[in-house]
């Protein structure tokens, strides 16, 4: 019989973790991948000037991670302004408070007027809540402009608290203005936060965005405070530093106005809106080529976006139905283009276009291609031909599909467009 050998014994395997050791910029760092696959990395050595050390936990704690590769351009002028932004609005709280007590007759010191700001600012935020709470679309459309008009509405509100103690048989009066204007100014601010740091996001990173934002604002907040309260402390102390203190109230809303609209223009929003599609198509139409958000983001109108743009055709959208077509009309129209989401009707010194309920970005970029096109060919603004409706509508489908492409590769959201709160129809 054949010999049975025994069974040989294996001895145990041992995983021997996989790492490797990297070093630049005089900083050593060890890579290894951890059992669940992740890759971990530690500073081994780090030899670096204990400035340049400084400045890199600053970013860490303060910007996102992989900045400024993992964020879309203007991202750095927008924080610089930010910060600005933060810290003149919380010294001119600060003295607005302190105005409003010297107001009532009280003398506060710095730390109790303060204190006094943080009650009043979220007594203000509800009442804020309710008259805004029907704006939604309109600052989705226009964040940047609203995000302006928060910080306008917030210092005119602490500019009336400031002037308070001039006239306090009116306490009550100039007090409540100020709050219900810097209510409004609160909520404005925070529906608008979410669509610019959207506009930064480049790597699904949103959320390390706004965290690394609102650490910005509170750093910044801060020292605008301790500013603030500087300035309580001495040259604002008494009622006999009311005069400078009119003199230090409107130059910190000045700074805090300028930084708000620097930060505003550095954003690249990259959604369509009535203003930001009609300078694209002028510069499709002119050029050849799309412009990026970040090429359009200084050629915006904050104060008033709703100008009509020649070389895009003086499109205006959204106004209510029975202002620009009879129903008739609207059937019409669809007779003859029964797949668009759009309908154009040429007046005297504009062309109208209304969108369907569901339409997206896509069917108002189409129907403004047809509303240029048909009007290069009419040398007046009454409504085309038949035929030169058909011509334009061919023009449209020959370039749009070009014209798609480079808009998504440029970044362009394509998917809705948001035309505030303007008038859409439905079958």
């Amino acid at each position: 019989m054949p010999r049975n050998e025994p069974d040989e014994v294996k001895a145990p395997k041992v995983e021997v973790p996989f790492y490797w050791l990297e070093t630049s910029d005089s900083v050593t760092r060890r890579y290894e991948f951890e059992p669940h696959g992740y890759l971990s990395v530690k500073v081994v050595n780090d030899s670096r000037p204990a400035c340049h050390r400084v400045v890199e936990s600053f970013l860490n704690k303060f910007f996102p991670s992989g900045y400024p590769y993992s964020v879309n351009e203007g991202y750095l002028i927008y924080t610089q302004f930010r910060a600005l932004q933060h810290l003149t609005g919380a010294a001119l709280s600060v003295l607005s408070t302190q105005s409003l007590l010297f107001a009532t007759g009280l003398r506060p010191t710095p730390a109790q007027a303060t204190a006094v700001s943080w009650i009043l600012k979220d007594a203000m935020q509800h009442v804020g809540k309710l008259i805004c709470s029907n704006m939604g679309a309109k600052m989705d459309s226009e964040p940047k402009r609203w995000r302006i008009l928060a910080d306008v509405l917030f210092d005119l509100g602490t500019g009336l608290e400031v002037l308070s103690p001039l006239c306090p048989h009116l306490f009550l009066e100039v007090a409540g203005l100020g709050n219900f204007a810097k209510g409004m100014a609160v909520v404005a601010a925070r529906a608008t936060r979410l669509p610019i740091y959207s506009s930064f996001a480049k790597e699904g990173n949103l959320s390390d965005l706004f965290a690394k934002g609102e650490a910005i604002s509170t750093l910044f907040n801060v020292v605008g405070m301790g500013v603030g309260i500087q300035l309580a402390s001495t040259v604002c102390s008494s009622m006999q530093g009311k005069e400078l203190k009119m003199i230090a109230g409107p130059l910190l809303s000045v700074v805090h106005v300028w930084s708000v609209v620097e930060e505003m223009r550095a954003v690249p929003i990259n959604t369509l809106n009535p203003q930001r599609t009609a300078m694209i198509v002028a510069d499709f139409l002119k050029t050849g080529k799309v412009s990026s958000p970040a090429d359009l983001r200084y050629r915006e109108d904050l104060l008033f976006p709703g100008r009509l743009i020649k070389d895009a055709g003086n499109v205006k959208v959204g106004r209510a139905l029975h202002q620009v077509f009879k129903p008739s009309k609207i059937q019409e129209w669809k007779e003859i283009f029964p797949e668009e989401k759009f309908v154009l009707s040429w007046g005297n010194k504009w062309t109208d276009m209304l969108l369907e309920h569901n339409a997206t970005g896509e069917d108002a970029l189409r129907g403004w291609l047809v509303a240029v096109y048909a009007a290069s060919m009419e040398t007046s603004f009454h409504e085309p031909s038949a035929g030169a409706l058909q011509d334009a509508y061919d023009n449209m489908n020959r370039v749009f599909p070009r014209f798609l492409c480079e808009l998504q590769a440029k970044g362009w959201h394509t998917d809705r467009f948001l035309d505030g709160m303007g008038s859409r129809f439905a079958f």
